[in-house]
């Protein structure tokens, strides 16, 4: 699990391919002290798996529905990426609970400058945008942001001067491509709505659209 606040960029070392996944070597610009074997790092949003450490240089494994599904599958040698070790259960969660499994692709449309902010238009697939809602997050390679305008194809966030100096999406131009994690609260309510008229054992036999908007998640 994540926050999606950034800790710091690294670059992409090589890429060397495995079968369909491949294997990815990252150089951070920041020391992975305490980062052990096995850990997860979310790379430009995905979360994966340190496999080799050697000081600020770590290695992942990228499985074929990773390469699919993510950004990750085009990347090459000299790539800025976004990364984030896991949550720690004692940290503040100044972001939004991430789980850096990304639910798609986006494109960048529009990129736009006002007073001290960038405004990013995002084109997403309406499949993506049935789970956010203004003003509720989402996190765009791995950043977590918040939407300020929402259409059935796009969403537009703004980017302060700190997370565009911090993190790959303050230099990303019309026509990048990006990682879209939607906010996991949306999915799990379609889930319980779309479950609410079917057989379910157990205490859950309570959960139905009633319940939904008695303990507000509607």
């Amino acid at each position: 699990m994540f926050t999606g606040i950034i800790e710091g960029l690294g670059t992409l070392v090589s890429v060397r391919a495995m079968d369909r996944g491949a294997r990815l070597t990252i150089d951070g610009d920041f020391d992975l002290i305490g980062t052990k074997l096995g850990d997860s790092i979310a790379v430009n949003g995905a979360c994966l798996t340190a496999v080799r450490l050697a000081g600020r240089r770590f290695e992942v494994d990228v499985s074929p529905e990773t390469m699919k599904g993510t950004i990750l599958g085009a990347a090459k040698a000299g790539d800025r990426v976004n990364l984030e070790r896991a949550l720690r259960l004692s940290d503040r969660i100044d972001g939004h609970l991430v789980a850096g499994h990304v639910d798609g692709i986006g494109t960048i449309i529009q990129r736009k400058t006002l007073a001290n902010a960038i405004l990013v238009t995002v084109s997403v697939p309406d499949a993506l945008t049935r789970y956010m809602i203004h003003k509720g997050s989402v996190a765009v390679d791995g950043v977590s942001l918040t939407i300020n305008r929402l259409a059935p194809d796009a969403f537009e966030v703004s980017i302060i001067p700190h997370t565009a100096q911090l993190t790959t999406v303050g230099v990303k131009k019309p026509g990048s491509r990006v990682n879209i994690e939607t906010d996991m609260i949306g999915k799990f309510v379609e889930r319980f709505v779309g479950k609410a008229d079917a057989p379910v054992q157990g205490d859950a036999s309570g959960i139905d659209l009633a319940f939904l908007a008695k303990s507000g998640f509607m």
